[in-house]
């Protein structure tokens, strides 16, 4: 789930990029579901929707610890949610549908779906559709072939986070969406092999910038990975632009790296619901999500 570094709304303009395709619309989301089982731990904000320690501190662990091997377990999960959550979406499907089973996926383990209540958001993932770049709430509108949605999915497991993200394209989809999809998702890979001991933090944004370029897209600078672990939402800040950033990546951070690539204009409009954020273009956006740890020699894939 997206850090906001800067959260600027733009007037919304008419669908430049969507052609034929109708702009996503709030739809009618159902209440919210409770994690009841006594036995589920629950993130300090579950009752409330404030996370008092967010961004307060580094997400650091020492290897062999039993603190990183329940990280690594939360990412697990995460990882594993995703991918159910990913056989869900077919032409027909709401995202609503998909919210609630995999809700009932998670609570079944014993597990607590991050994103529930966290700052008040009412599901238990988000899902963006097309030209939303990220935070879009479930609700009852239907997935249709050729759509492009993505998942985020988090899990709190034994007082740690996992969180990862993908972009599911709905049966068959056009090719510049495919492309998006497939240009966005080797950033992220080419992020990841890029980080280690002593290398910058600000080369995830200068890939990102780099490689969204040469693709034809903008890389949104609105939306950011951040670290994480017994807190959701940890430092650092992880910019997927160009920046200055002089921090020095040591084993055994713990951060996300999480780009959205748009087809067209990174500005975005926020919609009234206070999550879900479209392009002002109506050009679609692809985002792809990894939780990762810096080790000796490079870095690890957690999620």
């Amino acid at each position: 789930m997206s850090g906001k570094r800067l959260l600027t709304t733009a007037a919304r303009s008419a669908g430049i990029l969507n052609g034929n395709r109708p702009l996503v619309s709030l739809g009618t989301v159902s209440p919210r579901m409770t994690v009841s089982d006594p036995d589920i731990l629950h993130p300090p904000y579950a009752a409330t929707g404030n996370d008092p320690n967010s961004g307060q501190y580094y997400s650091h662990f020492n290897f062999g610890s039993k603190e990183l091997e329940h990280m690594k377990e939360a990412c697990y999960h995460a990882r594993e949610t995703l991918e159910y959550a990913g056989s869900l979406v077919k032409p027909g499907v709401t995202t609503d549908e998909i919210d609630r089973k995999v809700f009932e996926h998670v609570v079944a383990r014993k597990i607590y779906p991050s994103p529930l209540g966290y700052r008040g958001f009412p599901k238990s993932l988000c899902s963006s559709i097309n030209e939303v770049l990220c935070h879009g709430v479930p609700d009852d509108r239907e997935l249709v072939e050729g759509d492009i949605v993505n998942l985020d999915v988090s899990t709190y497991v034994k007082g740690f986070h996992g969180d990862t993200s993908a972009t599911f394209r709905v049966g068959a989809v056009s090719d510049e969406a495919d492309r998006l999809c497939t240009e966005t998702e080797s950033c992220l890979k080419a992020c990841i092999e890029a980080c280690g001991p002593g290398v910058k933090l600000s080369k995830i944004g200068e890939i990102c910038s780099e490689m969204s370029e040469a693709a034809g897209y903008e890389s949104s600078d609105s939306f950011c990975g951040h670290g994480i672990g017994q807190t959701f939402h940890m430092a650092p800040l992880v910019f997927h632009t160009r920046n200055n950033s002089n921090l020095e990546l040591v084993p055994g951070l713990v951060f996300t790296i999480e780009p959205i690539f748009c087809q067209g204009s990174m500005k975005f409009y926020e919609h009234a619901d206070g999550w879900t954020v479209s392009t002002v273009d109506g050009g679609l956006a692809a985002q792809y999500e990894h939780t990762i740890i810096i080790t000796d020699n490079g870095a690890e894939i957690l999620t």
